[in-house]
């Protein structure tokens, strides 16, 4: 679930729990507000913890050092690790 998703569900649950008053017959508009909103917070945090996981485990650096005739030379290559 993305984090737009996410924070939609967030709010369609918050509304449907507190802002509205409304009555259907066999179903309970505050409780459908609050499993929305528990749905919207675990995917909440599902999305953060994957773009964090995303973000530590993007790239390593391979630095190499060479000694030509005249002066040192430093060269860095970045690779996108999966």
């Amino acid at each position: 679930m993305s984090l737009g998703a996410s924070l939609f569900l967030l709010a369609v649950g918050a509304i449907l729990t507190f802002a509205v008053e409304a009555e259907v017959a066999g179903l309970d508009i505050n409780t459908v507000g609050v499993i929305l909103m528990v749905i919207g917070v675990i995917g909440l945090a599902f999305s953060l913890m994957w773009m964090q996981r995303s973000r530590t485990a993007g790239t390593r650096t391979v630095v190499r050092e060479e000694e030509p005739r005249e002066g040192r030379v430093v060269r860095e290559e970045r690779r996108d690790v999966l």
